[in-house]
């Protein structure tokens, strides 16, 4: 929810301030508007305090009221601002509910609500009326410093009263201030009849009032819708509704409670509103709680949606009057009217993103050639897509059992934990589900399995949407779209899958290409037979490594074969050669180092990549356990039989000028030094 940013006091109504501009610039141009201004410390405020929907503290009130005193150089000037308010432009709104009262006596009767919209630091009380005179106390909150320009600005409003009705203006035939000493500001002012003036007069005077006031009006409105359509960003626009709100009710505070278009928590806007106070109020105003006699609330709703509800509000119950919901409800139909074209505009801007994404997505997924960039690709697009708060893609591992977080978006500072947290059919009864009947599953934190709610606690989510990502039959993996607590859309189960569902379509299909071009990948640069590299990927890594390595870097590669890889094939069968190769493998991957990457170059031909080698004597004690795996017979059709090897190893020295193809034809060939020494020496020793 959006409290509205620190500012004055609220204390006095911008009605007061823009008619002092209005009277000042009348009589003295704007020359004379910008030293007001200045004189009372005000000279960047000009436009702000023309705004009659805008309120301000009381000291404001006073050093505007005195630089005008001083600028104008009439010490009756306040007087004279508060008796032409009508013709000067007072508040068109509140000038047709005055006016819809009947007569100055009725409008008197009502001045303890009607003060309200002008301040909330004075209190009026109506002493005595008769039909041609009205007695009032005007009273000061505690602790503020009285003004007698602000009681001559009141006497001059209360005779401008009967103008309102075509009558000329009263007149104050007695008064006491507080600056004479009185406890309070008391007045009473008397007008003529409005049977003693020609009928004609009475009812053209009134009737021009109304006129210009509803001409005001609806200026008013119409410029406030065009205003409120101006902007394309919701906030801009919520905060316009509640601002111009003051425009169409005259209140010290305003309150904008509106459903999110996307379902998420409401938004919410206020001015003149305790920030302590702003969420209580908001959630009893959108549940449709009376808010009490100090509130005057109005739907803001149109023929195609109800989108919330608006309030006035009033430090008392005194201020609120007859007409006033009246006013504020045609205001609020056009900030429904806004809102709607608004919408729309977003719903447009939101189809024409996900339409966009979509083709994004597909033309990515063409592209992508693993699991990993396909699940990093689908989940960055999910949000877009979806309209989630975050997403991601899992992978079944058959050989594991279990599903595997592959990528993430969305969950912040929890990724790591969510992607190396996976999950296991035993822990997760929702996962057994999925893998029993294919079907997608929507996932509440509240009602989910312990393992689930405490893995969605931890990456901060509460609503999940998730849909297999099948091949055939064959269960590839899980997408989800999931959403902070309080943000979901209140219907999961509709278009929300449906573009899920879509979505994971497309993944699934890029995936099955993916694996696809992994095994083709696979096929090309290894062994068929053992699984190791073959001679192309086993040149490439070690041409990596050569260029990995540093000046000071020893890398190496180690080349060996086996003795009596003939005989055995010949005696025992090509099966039990293909056996024989690939127990080799395995005895290789056991002896050598985790950085190491050994290979089958052919035949019975095997080679190891040697990075970071210490030294020669590394090499040596390498090559040591190489030979020394083939001390112990392979058993081959439940026979064990006895198989050798030579090994030769080239070391890069500090030429560093040789390529990976020449640094192994030198172990091939060291290799083959090997085994014609290992022939001599059996020879000898026969």
């Amino acid at each position: 929810m959006t409290a509205p940013p620190p500012e004055e006091a609220r204390e006095t109504s911008g009605a007061t301030t823009s008619g002092v501009l209005r009277y000042v610039r009348r009589h003295g141009g704007d020359d004379a508007v910008a030293a007001v201004l200045r004189g009372a410390g005000l000279s960047s405020r000009a436009d702000e305090l023309a705004d009659q929907s805008r309120w301000w503290s009381y000291d404001t009130r006073i050093r505007l009221f005195r630089s005008t005193i001083d600028v104008l150089d009439d010490p009756d000037a306040m007087f004279r601002i508060g008796a032409s308010a009508v013709e000067s432009g007072l508040a068109h709104s509140l000038l047709l509910v005055l006016r819809a009262l009947g007569t100055p006596r009725q409008v008197f009767r009502t001045l303890p609500r009607t003060t309200a919209k002008f301040t909330t630091v004075s209190t009026m009380e109506v002493v005595e009326t008769t039909p041609t005179s009205a007695t009032m106390a005007l009273r000061l909150a505690e602790g503020y410093p009285h003004s007698v320009l602000d009681c001559e600005y009141a006497r001059g409003l209360a005779v401008t009263v009967p103008t309102i009705f075509g009558l000329p203006p009263g007149v104050i035939a007695t008064a006491q201030c507080q600056a004479d000493g009185s406890r309070v500001c008391t007045y009473r002012v008397v007008w003529e009849r409005r049977s003693r003036l020609p009928r004609r007069r009475r009812d053209r005077g009134a009737a021009d009032t109304e006129l210009a006031a509803l001409r005001g009006q609806l200026r008013t409105l119409q410029s406030a819708a065009g205003e409120l359509v101006a902007s394309d960003d919701l906030d801009s626009v919520l905060h316009r509704i509640v601002a111009r709100a003051g425009e169409a009710v005259l209140a010290p505070a305003h309150l904008l409670a509106v459903a999110a278009p996307d379902g998420g928590p409401p938004l919410v806007h206020g001015a003149g509103v305790p920030a302590d106070d702003l969420d209580d109020l908001a959630d009893r105003l959108l549940a449709g709680e009376d808010l009490g006699p100090t509130a005057v609330v109005v739907e803001v709703a149109s023929a195609r949606r109800r989108h919330g509800r608006l309030a006035a509000i009033y430090p008392s119950g005194e201020g609120s009057t007859v007409d006033e919901h009246t006013m504020l409800a045609a205001y609020a139909g056009h900030a429904a009217a806004a809102l709607d074209l608004l919408f729309a505009l977003q719903d447009a801007r939101r189809q024409a993103d996900r339409a966009g994404a979509l083709l994004a997505l597909a033309h990515q997924l063409a592209g992508a050639s693993d699991p990993t960039a396909v699940s990093a690709i689908v989940s960055a697009a999910l949000p877009r897509v979806i309209g989630c708060s975050s997403a991601s893609v899992m992978l079944w591992d058959p050989t594991r059992g279990q599903l595997q977080g592959r990528s993430s978006i969305g969950t912040g500072v929890a990724r790591d934990l969510f992607l190396n947290t996976p999950l296991h059919p035993e822990d997760t009864p929702e996962l057994v589900g999925m893998l029993t009947d294919r079907e997608p599953r929507i996932i509440r934190a509240a009602d989910s399995s312990p393992a689930l709610r405490q893995l969605m606690a931890a990456i901060d989510v509460s609503d999940v949407v998730a849909v297999p990502l099948l091949a055939g039959s064959t269960f590839l993996g899980v997408a989800t779209a999931s959403w902070e607590a309080g943000r979901a859309p209140a219907e999961l189960d509709g278009d929300v899958l449906a573009r899920l569902r879509g979505v994971g379509d497309q993944a699934s299909t890029a995936l099955q290409k993916a694996r696809l071009l992994e095994t083709v990948r696979h096929q090309a640069t290894h062994d068929a037979l053992t699984g190791l590299p073959n001679r192309v990927l086993f040149l490439e890594r070690l041409q990596a490594t050569l260029a990995d390595a540093g000046q000071d870097g020893r890398p190496g590669v180690l080349f060996c074969d086996l003795d009596g890889f003939k005989q055995v094939n010949d005696t025992l069968g090509h099966a039990a050669g293909d056996e024989l190769l690939r127990q080799v493998a395995a005895r290789l991957r056991a002896v050598v180092r985790p950085g190491d990457t050994v290979g089958r170059l052919s035949g019975d031909e095997f080679a190891v990549v040697l990075p970071d080698l210490a030294d020669d004597d590394d090499a040596r004690h390498l090559a040591d356990r190489v030979t020394g795996c083939f001390a112990e017979p392979f058993r081959l059709d439940g026979t064990p039989v006895p198989v050798g090897t030579s090994v030769g190893v080239a070391v890069l020295g500090a030429d560093r000028d040789r390529t990976a193809d020449e640094l192994l034809r030198e172990a091939d060939a060291a290799m083959y030094r090997h085994k014609q020494l290992r022939r001599a020496v059996a020879a000898a020793g026969r």
